[in-house]
């Protein structure tokens, strides 16, 4: 991709000149080509996409964890729906208790509808009746709550 950049500026260059002695209705044409060397020199340039503020290596730390791992959250709502649940030990379902329990109830109906049924926030917003939007505040605020407790556990470690 190096070896690209170097030929696109050759490409920017010319375009500019011949945006400087185009006439008005071509000089619209001609910007957008400006432009769209000016993009990809800078996408080549910098590894990432023009325009982004941040790239997937910068997201919040409740954006790229998963706070409790998914196998084992669905194997404890199996508990909750007459299943037995198996690979969960008895000190893992009561950490999971626990944590469970510092929730709301809404924060509580969410995020296991969520993280241990796997149902999408849309069909969690049918089933409760409440807006997807709201569905998706409950999850970060049982999230952060969840993140907060894990933090606490591993200090005192």
């Amino acid at each position: 991709m190096q070896k690209l950049i170097p030929e696109y500026q050759i490409s920017l260059k010319g375009v500019e000149q011949l945006y400087r002695s185009a006439e008005a209705e071509d000089k619209k044409v001609i910007a957008g080509m400006v432009s769209d060397c000016e993009y990809v020199i800078e996408w080549l340039s910098s590894g990432r996409r023009p325009g982004n503020k941040r790239g997937i290596e910068r997201r919040a730390g409740y954006e790229r964890e998963i706070l409790l791992e998914p196998i084992l959250m669905q194997n404890f709502t199996c508990h909750f729906n007459a299943v037995p649940s198996e690979g969960l030990t008895e000190d893992q379902r009561f950490q999971l208790e626990y944590v469970l329990g510092l929730l709301s109830r809404r924060e509580k109906e969410c995020y296991m509808l969520a993280n241990g049924e796997g149902f999408s926030h849309v069909a969690i917003a049918d089933m409760l009746q409440i807006s997807a939007g709201s569905v998706s505040e409950y999850i970060q605020r049982a999230q952060k709550k969840i993140s907060s407790v894990i933090d606490e556990y591993r200090s005192l470690i």
